[in-house]
């Protein structure tokens, strides 16, 4: 197809390209939306809650939904197409159909995936995103079946993976502790779970790949790497860890006129360091860029990130739980909530994630006034 540039009607407000349609990206799109024509790039049509995909593995029917249903009041445009190329030079994002999006702010909020597992048998390996294939091999029939890492993202999975499907021998194979992050009370009631499911856990096991683990199915969740190919082609400054390297409103250091938000930027603050990829930053994230971008937009100096944290939740199974309280730099209190009270805590907090994303397409002018959303 011949690129067909698609530059609007000349008008006062400005064109704002948003790449990225996950946590970080629909956040900002949506507060943007009443101070810019805003163009939203994503080639799905539908928002996934990436933090339910170990229940879609287990046999959730679905965790996603429509855009149309954040997107329709607002006015923006879905671009439903890859981004391919961003030339920092022209201000142009390209998209694998040919088009050409003008922007005079990008927001960056490709947001991340599982690091690839490199060479192996891939017809047995899997990901937390590739949760439907998953699932439809679990309904195959029993056997047995690896996790790999004992981070929040593996945990829940084991258990989620445990307790729905007990015919499957689970293991959890990490290369130190399970649940590092966790207080020496958080990380007790994991192990507890864990073994009341039936889970086998080998701590201190490192593993390059599917072919050292004599399995029938393995669950890749040992680490997260950015989506930042595009950028760093483009010749935006990452940092050592891949990410953009942004400033403290989540301004590309090299390139000003690019915001990066989510698992894709090195966002950090004074009270939380250097922020950890996941949905608990990447709302606020994607707020901090449009409000910056809104300051900008009318002469003020944009306010810095104001974040920190306060707790890190995870699901052990549908009835259980934990709630492990944090310092401001997520750093592990001792305090921790467990069980079913646990359980309910994560549900809402989840629940609350989506909420917020319908608040923002409906009154986005609200937003600015929670803390930590600026």
């Amino acid at each position: 197809m011949t690129p067909t540039n698609t530059h609007p009607l000349p008008s006062e407000k400005p064109r704002i390209v948003v790449v990225g349609a996950g946590y970080a990206g629909m956040m900002s799109a949506l507060r943007l939306a009443p101070h810019a024509h805003v163009t939203l790039v994503d080639p799905a049509d539908r928002f996934t809650e990436r933090v339910r995909l170990h229940e879609h593995a287990a046999g959730r029917p679905d965790v996603t939904h429509p855009l149309g249903s954040f997107l329709r009041p607002t006015g923006i445009i879905h671009v439903a197409a890859r981004a391919t190329e961003i030339d920092t030079a022209g201000r142009e994002v390209r998209t694998d159909d040919g088009r050409v999006l003008p922007y005079d702010r990008l927001v960056h909020a490709l947001g991340s995936r599982t690091r690839s597992v490199g060479p192996g048998d891939r017809d047995r390996a899997y990901t937390v995103e590739s949760a439907t294939e998953l699932h439809k091999r679990l309904k195959d029939g029993p056997g047995s079946l690896t996790v790999v890492g004992g981070g929040l993202t593996g945990i829940e999975l084991s258990t989620e993976l445990a307790e729905t499907h007990p015919g499957w021998r689970v293991t959890l194979l990490t290369e130190g502790d399970v649940g590092p992050g966790l207080s020496a009370k958080g990380r007790a009631h994991v192990r507890t779970v864990l073994a009341g499911r039936g889970v086998r856990v080998e701590e201190d096991r490192r593993v390059a790949g599917p072919d050292d683990i004599d399995t029938d199915v393995v669950v890749w969740a040992a680490s997260m790497t950015p989506n930042t190919e595009l950028a760093r082609a483009a010749g935006i400054a990452t940092d050592a860890g891949g990410r953009l390297e942004v400033d403290a409103v989540l301004r590309s250091v090299s390139h000003p006129e690019v915001y990066g938000a989510g698992d894709s930027a090195a966002g950090h603050t004074t009270a939380a360091g250097a922020l950890r990829m996941g949905c608990a930053a990447a709302l606020p994230c994607g707020s901090q860029a449009a409000s910056a971008i809104i300051a900008e937009l009318r002469g003020q100096e944009p306010k810095p990130l104001n974040f920190s944290y306060y707790l890190q939740c995870l699901s052990l199974g549908r009835h259980d739980g934990l709630v492990q309280f944090v310092r401001p730099d997520d750093s592990p209190r001792e305090r921790v909530l467990t069980g079913r009270p646990a359980a309910y805590v994560k549900e809402g907090i989840v629940r609350s994630t989506v909420r917020s994303l319908k608040l923002a397409s409906r009154q986005p002018a609200l937003l600015a006034h929670i803390p930590g959303f600026g």
